[in-house]
Order: structure tokens, then C-alpha cells, then sequence
């Protein structure tokens, strides 16, 4: 099965749409790069044709192939918060674009919302469960627009990037510990299989990867400042 049946069409559609949302709030906040969206959509291509083609698809092949995933998303985040690229980053950061950027996590809980109902993943990553992530999603054009109007100072926004940093760690750790992987400690009678498949591998390939990079580089950028 190389994507989920039966699944509600309107899942779908705001997750591809939230998406696109992502990559355009990126392409914005960081300077307008080509190069670096380029590289952002070439490996989001990479991965869904890995999902489309059923790749993830087996739990139990050694070493885990979701490895692919997270390994060089890791490695990706590392590279950005280095010191020459940060320095890069922090002359084109646009922080206003980059805070509202976070209002993608709004539509992302609503679609985890949808994937529960349709039991692809457990409760426990929804809003209902352990996932506080919405509140960063309601917050942040809240944000976006203090930063506008010049009503939001260093420590304010310096801690509301730590929480937002936090929040997003916590339930990407409880997402991997609940996939069918040899080290799930969570969601054994209602698995997280949705990122197995096409589009939703794009979350942990790149959504969530960006809003940790995101995170981190305004809090060091802040930091610095």
C-alpha cells in the first residue's frame, strides 16, 4: 500500500497545503535563498518517493529504514546552527516571518487530529493526548504581530522560542517511540504508521526539521544579540 486508503480527502489536502505553507515561510524568513529552498524541496522529493514507493513501509527491517529519515535531518540541523551558516542566517533572518512561520502547527494538529480518528497514529500525539504543540500554532501570529509593532521585547520572544523548541522536541520524541520501530515504547494498540506513507513522511522529513532549526537559530541569533 503506498498510501493510506480511505482516508478523509480534506487530511490530505491541509497537510499538502500546510506543506507548501512551510517552504514559502521558510524561503521568506531566510533571505530569499534558492539554493537552500532548492536543496529543502529536492530532499522532500527524495523522501516522497521513497514513502510512495512503500520503502517505509517495514517495520522490521534492520537497520530501521527510518534511519533515512532521521539521520540526515539531524545532520541538517546540526549543519544549520554551526557557526558559519548561523552567521549566514542571522544577516538574512527575517524573525517576523519566521515567528509567524510557526502558525503551521495550528493546521499540523488539526491534521494529526484527523489521522488519530482514522487510528494512524495514537491518541497521545494528538492535542487531546501529550501534544501541546497547538498553543505555539495559536501563539504565534499573536507574536508576529508584537514583532510588527515593535511591543515585544528580547526575553519575551527568547523564552517563547525556548517553549515552542521544547514543545516540538516532546512530541517528536513521543511520534518516534510510538512507531513500529524495535525501540516503541508508546501507541502498541494504535501505532504511529501515518509517517510511513506519502505525504505524511514530509513531517518528520521536513516540516518538523524546520521548525527546530527555526527555533534554535532565532534563540542562538537572540542569544547573541
Amino acid at each position: 500500500m503506498k498510501m493510506i486508503e480511505n482516508l478523509p480527502l480534506w487530511i490530505e489536502s491541509l497537510f499538502v497545503v500546510t506543506y507548501f505553507a512551510t517552504i514559502i515561510l521558510f524561503h521568506f524568513s531566510n533571505g530569499k535563498s534558492n539554493q537552500l529552498t532548492f536543496v529543502i524541496i529536492l530532499w522532500s522529493v527524495v523522501q516522497s518517493v521513497l514513502a510512495f514507493s512503500g520503502f517505509y513501509q517495514d517495520p522490521k527491517s534492520i537497520p530501521p529504514r527510518f534511519a533515512l529519515v532521521l539521520i540526515p535531518a539531524t545532520a541538517f540541523i546540526i549543519y544549520g546552527i554551526m557557526p558559519k551558516p548561523l552567521q549566514r542566517v542571522a544577516e538574512h533572518r527575517n524573525r517576523t516571518i519566521s515567528t509567524f512561520s510557526h502558525t503551521i502547527r495550528f493546521p499540523i494538529e488539526i491534521v494529526l487530529f484527523g489521522l488519530y480518528l482514522n487510528k494512524m497514529i495514537p491518541e497521545l500525539m494528538t492535542f487531546e493526548g501529550r501534544n501541546f504543540d497547538i498553543i505555539m500554532g495559536i501563539t504565534a501570529p499573536i507574536m508576529g504581530i508584537l514583532i510588527m509593532r515593535g511591543k515585544v521585547n528580547k526575553p519575551v520572544l527568547l523564552v517563547w522560542n525556548i517553549i515552542g523548541l521544547f514543545l516540538v522536541l516532546f512530541i517528536l520524541t513521543n511520534g518516534i517511540l510510538s512507531t513500529e520501530l524495535p525501540f516503541q515504547q508508546f501507541g502498541f494498540e494504535q501505532p504511529n504508521r501515518a509517517i510511513n506513507f506519502f505525504p505524511y513522511v514530509l513531517l518528520p522529513a521536513t516540516i518538523v526539521p524546520i521548525v527546530v532549526w527555526t527555533h534554535l537559530t532565532d534563540i542562538l541569533i537572540l542569544i547573541k544579540k
